[in-house]
């Protein structure tokens, strides 16, 4: 062995021992003499009386009480009990442990027990942490948006996917490779990585729509915000919105925004062509937020009357907070491309609040969406709850009847999607962060009820503590998006797109062709 190798193995050797010196970690032995404490230990995240994947990454959490050493044991009715003993209240699960005692008890108890060591060396135990494994894994992929708390620049965004099996994060696109425009808007066909829509605005490549196919991508000149795959991956009906930010003094969110002008077209990515909805003609109603049925045989979106008129400059317009959104659908025909008339299913006349982003689970049961006070942002709304619809109970009845999902908290929810098998939802919330959003999770039961919601996983758990940006827009999928932020770059930076005409410009046509840009958390 050379010096210069003997000495490397000695510094590793040396390096490896301080820090298990410096944590303490390690396994041992349960505990014998205890006392027993009445109530459940105080962890961070809140991961206490929760139905979890069993494909989740380990759900590393802190101990949130003061003690000499600290010992854990995970276990459940089958496979090894992990134990782990330190002196940090910081609790590191092995991923190769954790993976195959969730895998060996699906639809089983998880369990959890938390001992404490004081200064004289006493042990004390809390109750039982009992949690719930769900026998229907979550979607492997999480794709979102990262956004820093700002309101008047376009910085630092990116598109981000995380593997949920386990810590590992990659850059899908950043809005540095194209001189911090702005990036939003991802959609995907059916949970699919291979069918991906992200809209692009960019001040010095101008505003387009990036579109993946099975690793090809093109650029489609023509900007789409909120947009939704038919099923057969065929068409995308998009939302063209004229959106501006304002900013409120006298409420504890001090950002508001408001959809001044908005219509719904869809593109035939065959003919790749733009085609106008014959129903949606009015230029005193705003239509947003389409989303496809299952079966693609019906689409839902949301609808208000324009309370000001298109020479209006003040912003905000009069009657801005009197805005209330209505949960609409219509039927489509696609071997005939024909659509019905427009049928209202919520409405803002009964309940008093906004109905915004609706979303239909891939198994058709389920249509989930927000109700809000007002407008069209539900993200800046702290009214903003998440509420069900059992579209098969409607189907039998004819009455579609809102039902707020337990899930909620007592600051904003929204940006949900549904996991490719219905089990999961995920979704945005300030519960953590009344400024920022975090992702959530929380199962649906075969009769509709939500359980209670854990924040994403993180390798550190003390993680949300001081990381500042926004988690924006999550959308499960059933795999990684392939394509390289670099071709994805070029992409948006390159002349080369399809041309294609508006043939209508928003609910007013031929004003503002170019400045409908998005602020979107």
């Amino acid at each position: 062995m050379t010096k210069k190798i003997k000495y490397s193995t000695i510094i590793t050797l040396v390096l490896c021992s301080a820090v298990m010196f410096l944590t303490g970690a390690g396994i041992a032995s349960e505990p014998k003499d205890y006392e027993t404490i009445d109530k459940s230990p105080s962890v961070k995240p809140d991961y206490t009386d929760i139905t979890i994947p069993p494909n989740i990454a380990p759900m590393n959490f802190s101990i949130l009480h003061q003690a000499k050493k600290y010992y854990v044991k995970i276990y459940s009715d089958n496979a090894s009990a992990i134990t782990l003993t330190s002196k940090s209240p910081d609790v590191i699960i092995p991923i190769k442990r954790w993976r195959k005692l969730l895998d060996a008890n699906k639809a089983k108890k998880l369990y959890i027990d938390v001992y404490i060591q004081s200064e004289n060396k006493t042990w004390q135990k809390f109750k039982t942490i009992t949690n719930t494994i769900a026998p229907e894994p979550i979607d492997p992929y999480l794709v979102y948006r990262n956004i820093p708390p700002a309101h008047g620049q376009w910085y630092n965004m990116s598109i981000n996917q995380r593997n949920l099996t386990n810590f590992k994060t990659s850059l899908i696109l950043n809005n540095d490779y194209f001189e911090r425009g702005c990036l939003n808007c991802h959609t995907f066909c059916s949970n699919n990585p291979d069918k991906m829509m992200l809209a692009i605005r960019s001040s010095k490549y101008k505003s387009s729509t990036i579109l993946i196919e099975d690793d090809v991508v093109k650029k489609i000149g023509a900007k789409f915000t909120y947009s939704t795959w038919h099923p057969t991956g065929k068409l995308i009906v998009f939302s063209y919105n004229k959106v501006r930010q304002f900013f409120n003094t006298a409420e504890d969110e001090v950002r508001n925004v408001i959809d001044l002008d908005s219509m719904l077209a869809y593109y035939d990515l065959d003919k790749q062509i733009i085609k106008t909805i014959p129903a949606f003609t009015g230029k005193d109603v705003l239509e947003t937020y389409p989303a496809f049925s299952h079966d693609g045989k019906y689409l839902y979106y949301c609808a208000a009357k324009k309370l000001w008129s298109d020479d209006d400059d003040k912003l905000p317009p009069d009657n801005y907070n009197k805005v209330r959104y209505d949960l609409v659908r219509i039927s489509y025909d696609i071997e005939k491309d024909s659509w019905g008339l427009p049928e209202t299913i919520v409405s803002s006349e009964k309940t008093k609040k906004s109905s915004l982003e609706p979303r239909i689970s891939p198994d058709g049961r389920w249509l989930i969406f927000c109700m809000c006070d007002y407008g069209c942002f539900p993200v800046y709304r702290p009214s903003s709850d998440l509420y069900l619809i059992d579209l098969e109970n409607a189907q039998k009845t004819g009455i579609f009847t809102p039902q707020k999902l337990s899930a909620n908290s007592d600051q904003s929810e929204s940006w949900h999607s549904f996991s490719a098998n219905s089990k999961w939802l995920a979704f945005s919330s300030k519960a953590l962060r009344p400024r920022l959003t975090v992702t959530q999770f929380s199962y649906i039961d075969q009769q509709g009820n939500s359980t209670k919601p854990f924040i994403l996983p993180q390798k550190n758990p003390a993680f949300y503590d001081s990381f500042t940006m926004t988690f924006s827009v999550p959308e499960l999928v059933t795999g990684p998006v392939k394509n390289t932020h670099e071709q994805l770059a070029r992409v948006v930076r390159g002349s080369k797109k399809i041309a294609v005409d508006m043939p209508i410009t928003m609910a007013t046509p031929g004003k503002d062709k170019d400045s409908a840009w998005q602020e979107r958390e």
